[in-house]
């Protein structure tokens, strides 16, 4: 009996190891992709599917130059929103983006990274610190 006991340890063990691996990346995948979720819950309406706008009036967040180009802006932007003119890939738009006040830091953060990194997009991800951050100066504002 007694060489079994060591035998049976390892294996308890080595059960709580593959349960914990287990829960982790369920932890960690769904955090993951939570940035495509509110990205399909929020945004995809107007901006589309596969980040591609709709024609003139909604202006694409795939392959966008704005994206790339306000890293420090797109934070308050989500937050609360845009009215008036901006120029994505050299086409005006002038359409009225509303805010999304009820996603945190860390939902902006990870939606922010979605679209950082799909549809052509290569722009390094945000963290939650810069997320924070960067939505300091917004609060109280209009989003203009």
């Amino acid at each position: 009996m007694r060489p079994l006991l060591p035998l049976l340890r390892l294996s308890a063990v080595a059960a709580f190891g593959t349960m914990l691996a287990t829960a982790t990346a369920g932890c960690f995948s769904n955090r993951q992709n939570e940035g495509a979720t509110l990205y399909q819950n929020h945004c995809s309406s107007c901006h589309g599917e596969q980040g591609e706008g709709l024609r003139r009036l909604i202006p694409p967040v795939a392959a966008s130059d704005y994206v790339a180009r306000n890293r420090a802006a797109l934070p308050c932007l989500i937050r609360r929103g845009m009215k008036g003119d901006v120029v994505v890939n050299g086409i005006h738009y002038n359409q009225v983006m509303p805010g999304h006040e009820d996603l945190t830091d860390s939902q902006i953060t990870n939606l922010l990274n979605f679209v950082q990194r799909s549809w052509g997009n290569q722009n390094e991800p945000y963290t939650v610190r810069e997320v924070s951050e960067l939505l300091q100066p917004c609060h109280g504002s209009d989003g203009q």
